[in-house]
């Protein structure tokens, strides 16, 4: 059995915490791990392969320092250049394998979920297990205890002789309801949720691919066929997927295939997909709010709140969503959080930095915070991870003062390469070629203060770069 994490979506739903460049999948949303680092925990070891990883080309520097935190070695890591939802995904991590000479069985699982109770998830992995390896395309369903519109369900039929035990003939696939259909699914008893977790054999899937969505298979193996490695990524061809179909698995093959069934899973699972959701599953006090941060409430009940920089305090509330970020607050009715999305949306198409990123942004060498900026000038906090570099570029319109606040730097400046220590500091002129690294065993932190006329991230000639980035800032 191998592992596929899908590990593309953009979380807007808990916006401001989640941002389209590090969404929720990379965030500790329920405990010290990520919820990528949890999907992969909570795996079992035996019979289970290294697994493959599909993210979106922006992230697969977190995607990999994050698995490598966990001690976790990826079989691939698959960047999509952009998103063409799940089958296409799934599609080519498929033929991947099957290139390699691999036809293993293909567990699917998104990097976001949450499962509370592992033990319940591995026996349902192993009656999944009996099903798939007779050919069956398995879906985990979530028995339906309460009426959701934001889930799709599954009708399913009596047991049939043909399956194995504990194993559920789909009867049909019912989308998003009202909320007075979700309340009869409830009660008929028979409705589960769709949690978009799968299992079957890969060849399996690319059959059924082939014969109801024949667009998407073929697309995707042009698109692998022209896909390039990068250092431990395969990096899928983007003139070829762009002309994929954007579908999911249920639309493409669950849908249509004759062979779908459902394996109960009642194992705590939630999807995380908005700030009511994650309340549902996180720790609350007597009064029934979900605190993290420095907070402080008072006469308040069933709220949840998060600070990240700043005290936050309720008084006489309840039902309520607090979210504190560096950059942003975000005030919700827990009735309302759904409608987050639609905030994400406008501050996207108004072209706010808000959407897109944290003040505190991630590279593969380290990060950067952005600390304080006026006209023509702007302050950041930055971290290069031991033995990393940044890369050997230069700026038109900007000069740099470097500050060592701990660690020990080495720097480049046009032709002079020497080392700063704690509490020394050089300046870097415009258009001087230059590079900061970290040739300590600690963390290297320094404060850059920039001044010029023009202080964007694009502002970026790079020369060398061990990381494979282009002069794209975002990469």
């Amino acid at each position: 059995m191998i592992p596929l994490i899908l590990s593309g979506g953009s979380g807007s739903r808990l916006w401001p915490l989640s941002r389209k460049l590090y969404p929720k999948q990379f965030l500790p949303l329920t405990g010290s791990a990520t919820m990528l680092q949890q999907t992969l925990q909570r795996l079992a070891p035996e019979g289970m392969h290294k697994p493959i990883v599909v993210c979106n080309e922006e992230h697969r520097f977190i995607v990999n320092e994050q698995l490598a935190a966990i001690g976790c070695e990826a079989h691939s890591i698959l960047l999509e250049p952009f998103g063409r939802n799940t089958a296409p995904a799934v599609a080519i991590a498929a033929m991947h394998l099957l290139a390699s000479g691999r036809d293993e069985l293909l567990l699917v699982l998104p990097a976001d979920h949450v499962i509370e109770d592992r033990a319940v998830f591995h026996q349902a992995l192993e009656v999944a297990r009996k099903a798939a390896e007779q050919g069956e395309m398995v879906l985990f369903g979530v028995p339906a205890e309460r009426a959701e519109i934001g889930y799709g369900y599954i009708k399913t039929s009596p047991m049939g002789d043909e399956l194995p035990d504990g194993v559920l003939p789909v009867e049909r696939f019912v989308e998003k309801p009202d909320l007075a259909t979700a309340q009869s699914f409830v009660a008929q008893g028979d409705y589960f949720w769709n949690s978009g977790m799968f299992l079957f054999r890969c060849s399996r899937y690319l059959e059924e691919l082939q014969r109801h969505d024949p667009d998407i298979y073929d697309t995707c193996q042009l698109a692998l066929s022209r896909s390039k490695s990068d250092l431990q990524f395969i990096r899928i061809d983007p003139s070829s997927f762009a002309c994929c179909p954007d579908n999911s698995i249920d639309y493409a093959v669950m849908e249509k295939t004759e062979r779908a069934c459902v394996v109960p899973l009642a194992a705590g699972w939630s999807d995380v997909g908005s700030w009511s959701a994650l309340w549902d599953v996180r720790n609350k006090d007597a009064n029934g709010n979900s605190l993290s941060g420095d907070v402080l409430v008072h006469d308040s009940h069933d709220c949840l709140a998060h600070s990240q920089s700043k005290l936050v305090t309720l008084v006489g509330l309840q039902d309520v969503v607090v979210v504190e970020t560096k950059d942003a607050v975000m005030v919700a009715h827990k009735d309302r959080v759904q409608d987050v999305k639609q905030l994400v949306n406008a501050m996207t198409r108004e072209g706010r930095s808000e959407a897109l990123n944290h003040c505190q942004v991630y590279r593969p060498w380290g990060s950067y915070d952005s600390i304080d900026n006026g006209n023509r000038f702007q302050v950041k906090r930055i971290v290069v991870k031991p033995g990393a570099q940044l890369s050997l570029q230069k700026h038109h319109h900007r000069a740099e003062h470097w500050i060592v606040v701990s660690g020990t730097a080495r720097v480049t400046c046009d032709d002079k390469t020497f080392l700063l220590w704690e509490n020394q500091s050089t300046y870097i002129p415009i258009a001087a070629v230059h590079r900061l690294a970290n040739p300590g065993k600690i963390p290297l932190e320094i404060i850059e203060v920039q001044s010029g006329g023009y202080l964007g991230e694009d502002d970026i000639e790079r020369f060398e770069d061990v990381y494979g980035r282009s002069d794209n800032v975002l990469s």
